[in-house]
């Protein structure tokens, strides 16, 4: 089967490349196929479970604070952003009929805060410029024909060919919405490298907060192992407004306020995801990693210190009497059970309520990963067009680059970029062929 541009992926960049490429070769009054192949029965899974199913897509921040909070790949980022940036993005769904809503931290949801409409949307948009999108269609491998085109290769027997290919695999996260990680290898073939990769945006999981079955539990840990009796204590508690630390090798070095979540996984919500990148590369390299909750950081040292010695003598010291007036109640049982033993006086229940260190044994992986961190480097891509350095005619978007960002419709947006600036760029150069 031949085509003019072939997109190998129908994730957020997958779909945007592919509809844009069509639409900018319509308005330059070219005819060009666009093909689409995704592996998986429907285009976008991973995109339909994002935000919970409320699909976070994109932060109406301006560049100079959006970028701020891209982990790796600002660079990359940046022309592809203000070639298709937030609001290009939020208009571009209300003109396909989607209204949009913005709320706390310039998130933009659908109003239905349903990601399927997002999906619905995007693929809706592709068939109506004329993309074809072949689903159930898994590349198995990507060569080039006798006249030089790509060749792909598909598990059902079919091969298609195209001038222009777009790489829009994703990377590891969430393999079971399809992200496998063959971008990695067909790059690999065209000369590309790979930059390190690991699990970003997930749970980490505290010393003793799981059933270790008499072994030591470190580095990649299931989110599916058993809870301990402490991590069942835990599991379900929310945390508003607290602060955390982030000790590396007994140095911190991050300090954040907000909200945290202990799940079944570990520790997570905004905080914990916001920690988990560095948190999870330090591990990764040997290193010790510690997370401390200051529950009371919002209150003065003297003043809340105060508040404290005047609640034990009122108490005469009865802790499960006192802790439902300073914390959570659901919190207190995970408290007894962690300090029950040491708090002897005001003193120390002040600063274990100030400074709750909890050692990190690991993470949950790829399986319930926000994201990757790491992939394809970005001194291998051209950020004037996302074209491969390497290969002519090979372009390359999304997850699959060593792109990755912290939460708020960050990463999604850069998915919809870096996408948006591939499928123009590739059409555009086809165009001026014709």
């Amino acid at each position: 089967m031949k085509t003019d541009i072939l997109v190998i992926g129908g994730g957020a960049s997958g779909l945007t490349a592919a509809r844009t490429a069509a639409a900018a070769a319509r308005k330059k009054g070219v005819a060009l196929q666009v093909t689409l192949l995704e592996k998986m029965p429907r285009p976008a899974r991973k995109l339909m479970i994002s935000g919970k199913g409320r699909c976070n897509f994109t932060n109406l921040k301006p560049w100079n604070d959006f970028s701020t909070h891209i982990e790796a790949g600002s660079r990359l980022v940046k022309n592809a952003f203000y070639n298709f940036d937030s609001a290009a993005a939020i208009a571009f769904f209300e003109q396909e009929g989607l209204r949009t809503v913005v709320e706390r931290g310039d998130r933009a949801f659908p109003a239905s805060h349903r990601a399927s409409d997002i999906v619905d949307t995007l693929v809706r948009s592709c068939l109506g410029e004329g993309v074809k999108i072949v689903t159930e269609c898994t590349v198995t491998d990507i060569s080039f024909d006798a006249k030089g085109r790509f060749l792909a290769r598909c598990a059902d027997g079919s091969e298609y060919r195209a001038q222009t290919l777009i790489l829009a695999t994703g990377g590891l996260s969430y393999p079971g919405t399809g992200s496998t990680g063959d971008g990695y290898r067909f790059s690999a073939a065209f000369g590309h490298g790979l930059s390190p990769t690991f699990p970003s945006l997930t749970a980490l999981v505290p010393e003793g907060y799981k059933e270790s079955g008499g072994k030591a539990l470190k580095g990649h840990i299931p989110r599916e192992t058993p809870l301990s009796s402490l991590g069942a204590k835990l599991c379900g508690v929310q945390l508003k407004n607290i602060g955390t630390r982030l000790y590396i090798g007994g140095t911190c070095v991050e300090s954040l306020f907000g909200d945290v979540d202990f799940t079944d996984g570990g520790l997570e919500g905004p905080l914990g995801f916001a920690m988990s990148r560095k948190c999870v590369k330090a591990l990764m390299n040997g290193n010790k990693a510690c997370v401390e909750l200051d529950l009371k950081s919002g209150v003065p040292d003297g003043e809340f210190s105060a508040r404290v010695t005047a609640l034990w003598k009122e108490q005469g010291g009865r802790l499960r009497n006192l802790l439902p007036r300073v914390l959570p109640r659901e919190l207190t049982a995970a408290f007894l059970a962690a300090f029950g033993n040491t708090v002897k006086g005001p003193g120390t229940l002040a600063a274990a309520l100030r400074a709750w260190r909890f050692p990190i044994a690991g993470f949950v992986g790829y399986e319930r990963a926000v994201v990757t961190a790491g992939g394809i480097p970005a001194p291998e891509v051209n950020p004037k067009t996302m074209e491969s350095r390497f290969r002519p005619g090979l372009y390359l978007c999304g997850e699959l680059l060593d792109i990755d960002c912290t939460t708020g419709g960050y990463n999604i947006q850069t998915a919809f970029s870096t996408g948006a600036l591939a499928g123009q760029s590739a059409a555009l150069q086809l165009c001026a062929e014709s």
